[in-house]
C-alpha cells in the first residue's frame, strides 16, 4: 500500500484592511473596513465625534509559527482615526519551526491624524516573531503611536521577538529603529539594555508643532527617555518589571509633557 506523502506544515496567512476618510460633514468615514482570519476589525464608539475609531478584535490565536499575518492602514487627507486592540496579542510556538511575520503598514495623508495604540505584544516561551511597523507621514500628517512587549507570560522565559519600526515623514528618514530580544539574541538582558526587566516599549509622537518649540533629550523618572528626532517627532523609550507598569510609564509621558 502507497502511503501519500505529508503536506508541509504552513502557518496561516491573513490581511486586514482600515481606510478612514472626511465625511463631509467634520468628522471621519470608514469606507474601508476588512480583516480575515485572526483579525475581527470592529468600529467602535469615539469619544470625539471628528474622529473615528477601530478596535482589532482577535477572533483566533496568533501569531504562531509560521503565520504570515498584515495589517494595512490608511489615514487620507484630513481624516483623524484612532485604531486600538480589545486585548494583548499573544504571540506562541506553532507546528513549525518557522517564525511568525507580522507586519503593519500605516499611511496618514497632509493633514491626518493617526492614534495608533494596540494593546501589548506578548512574546510567549517557544515562540519567535518578526515583527515589522514601517509608517509613511505625508508633510502635516501626526502620529501616536504605542508599541509595548512584554518577554514572558508569568513565572516563564521570553520567546525570540525582533521588532522593527521605520518612519518617514514628507518623505525623508524620521526613525528607524530594531529591537532583538529573548533567546540567541546577544546581550539583550545587559544592564545596558533591559537589565531585567521583562516589558519594553516606545511611545512615538509625530508633529509639526514640535518643531516650534524642539524637546530636549531628558529622563522620564527612572525607567524612561525622552529623545527627540531631527523633524517634528519626540520618542519616548520605557522599561518595566510588568505591563501594567510599563502602561503607566507611557500614559504619564502623555500626559505630563507638552505634546
Amino acid at each position: 500500500m502507497t502511503t501519500a506523502p505529508a503536506l508541509p506544515v504552513t502557518g496561516v496567512r491573513a490581511h486586514a484592511r482600515i481606510t478612514a476618510a472626511p465625511d463631509g460633514r467634520g468628522g471621519t468615514a470608514l469606507p474601508l473596513r476588512s480583516g480575515e482570519g485572526p483579525f475581527a476589525v470592529r468600529r467602535t464608539r469615539s469619544a470625539d465625534p471628528s474622529r473615528a475609531r477601530v478596535t482589532l478584535v482577535g477572533a483566533m490565536s496568533a501569531p504562531l509559527g509560521g503565520d504570515r499575518l498584515a495589517i494595512e492602514t490608511r489615514v487620507r487627507a484630513g481624516a483623524a482615526l484612532r485604531v486600538d486592540g480589545s486585548a494583548a496579542t499573544l504571540a506562541l510556538p506553532g507546528r513549525t519551526a518557522d517564525p511568525a511575520h507580522w507586519d503593519v503598514w500605516l499611511q496618514v495623508g497632509e493633514g491626518g491624524l493617526l492614534h495608533w495604540l494596540p494593546e501589548p505584544l506578548i512574546s510567549v516561551c517557544g515562540s519567535e516573531l518578526r515583527q515589522r511597523i514601517r509608517a509613511e507621514l505625508a508633510p502635516g500628517a501626526r502620529l501616536v503611536l504605542r508599541d509595548e512587549q512584554v518577554l514572558g507570560r508569568a513565572g516563564e522565559g521570553p520567546g525570540r521577538l525582533t521588532s522593527r519600526l521605520t518612519v518617514r515623514y514628507a518623505g525623508r528618514p524620521l526613525l528607524d529603529q530594531q529591537l532583538d530580544f529573548g533567546p540567541g539574541a546577544p546581550g539583550w538582558d545587559d544592564g545596558a539594555v533591559l537589565g531585567g526587566h521583562r516589558a519594553v516599549g516606545q511611545l512615538l509622537v509625530v508633529d509639526p508643532g514640535l518643531g516650534d518649540e524642539p524637546e530636549q533629550s531628558r529622563l522620564l523618572g527612572e525607567t524612561a527617555a525622552v529623545t527627540p528626532l531631527a523633524g517634528p517627532g519626540v520618542l519616548v523609550t520605557a522599561v518595566a518589571q510588568d505591563a501594567l507598569r510599563l502602561r503607566r510609564v507611557l500614559d504619564e509621558a502623555l500626559t505630563f509633557t507638552s505634546w
